[in-house]
């Protein structure tokens, strides 16, 4: 098992990309708290995922956009974990509009989950890498927060700002040992089949490899794997594109 021992908080765990990297980590070895808002949800992937793995897979449910509950999660994991060694940061959200429609609290929305998210669950999980000795942040971006998309200008604009966060904790951080990556999917989930049709299915359309996106389990499940464990030890303020070329970074 390639991450066994490994200690590791996945939030957005409750369905789609967040709970595929869920179980391909658990399957792995590595002890896995996933988080989620969604409590029905994401106490039934944990349960899930144990029952398949019998491995330590628990939940918590946790708002990504109230600090103190990150904080609180975050701490109280790597409490029950003895440390922690890796955040799979997916929890995000969608609203598609176009960009002279979109309101004030569809920017709230957007800026709440998407970058305040990524901000606390960072911060929260420094602070516990910091006193492991080490370990490893992966956010997740979008094709849209590196060039234009049709009616996804908000969350274009939160997601670039998670590229953007991501590259200057990967240089602030590195001297504590810890590393940060983004990955940038294009898989199958919900949030991609409810994505604008003149803006996503437009662009899905012309991925390179095989006209269509790739599946959570068969295409981007193995690249988290790698990701999580020992072999990405050299790698941070990266950006991986798990997309079928329909974006390609430099």
């Amino acid at each position: 098992m390639q991450l066994r021992n490994k200690r590791i908080i996945v939030t957005g765990a409750a369905q789609g990309v967040g709970e595929s990297t869920a179980r391909a980590l658990a399957r792995e070895g590595a002890s896995v708290v996933a988080m989620d808002v969604d409590e029905d949800r994401v106490r039934a992937t944990a349960h899930s995922i144990a029952a398949e793995t019998g491995g330590d897979t628990t939940f918590q449910v946790v708002d990504v956009s109230d600090r103190g509950q990150v904080f609180d999660a975050v701490a109280a994991a790597a409490d029950r974990l003895g440390g922690l060694d890796v955040l799979v940061n997916v929890a995000g959200v969608q609203r598609a509009k176009p960009a002279e429609e979109l309101a004030p609290e569809d920017f709230d929305f957007l800026l709440n989950v998407n970058v305040r998210g990524t901000f606390y669950t960072n911060q929260a999980a420094f602070t516990a890498m910091k006193a492991s000795g080490g370990g490893h942040i992966i956010n997740f971006g979008s094709d849209a927060g590196m060039t234009a998309i049709r009616q996804l200008g908000g969350y274009a604009a939160t997601k670039g700002a998670v590229h953007a966060w991501t590259r200057t904790i990967a240089l602030e951080f590195a001297q504590h040992g810890v590393r940060a990556n983004i990955v940038v999917p294009a898989m199958k989930t919900a949030m991609t089949r409810a994505g604008a049709k003149e803006g996503r299915a437009g662009v899905y359309a012309k991925v390179p490899l095989g006209g269509d996106l790739g599946d959570p389990d068969r295409d981007l499940a193995p690249v988290m794997v790698f990701l999580a464990g020992d072999g990405s030890r050299f790698m941070t303020g990266q950006t991986i594109c798990v997309n079928g070329g329909i974006g390609m970074a430099r």
